[in-house]
């Protein structure tokens, strides 16, 4: 996990899978879009491939760029844990909680109400 969390704390790479997620690019697509010299862009790519994050093809003359999104589900998942539920996952929660609650009470209930077996 660590070396994909030191391939995206850079903002040009960050910024490379914003593109990559949107489809399949070539390099010269990937570096027409940034105002840094196409080394520099090659260099980023290097960092993403050896990381995992990004795949590479080789079409003809061409070398294209893929996202692979698995590499970001471990960090993904350390993530969620800092993550506090808002808006509907909240009250998903506490809706849980409630049926949980009545489904209780209810077994409680009905278990009150049963007649009790004469033991004499």
């Amino acid at each position: 996990m660590d070396d994909v969390v030191g391939a995206i704390a850079d903002p040009v790479r960050r910024e490379i899978l914003v593109m990559l997620h949107r489809g399949r690019l070539t390099a010269g697509q990937i570096a027409g879009r940034f105002e840094i010299s196409r080394p520099a862009v090659s260099r980023h790519l290097r960092v993403l491939r050896e990381s995992g994050l990004v795949r590479d093809e080789l079409v003809g003359r061409e070398r294209l760029y893929e996202i692979d999104p698995e590499r970001l589900t471990p960090l993904a998942g350390w993530l969620a844990q800092f993550v506090r539920p808002r808006g509907w996952e909240h009250r998903f929660d506490a809706l849980e909680t409630e049926v949980h609650r009545t489904r209780r009470r209810r077994r409680a209930d009905s278990a009150a109400d049963e007649p009790k077996e004469d033991t004499a």
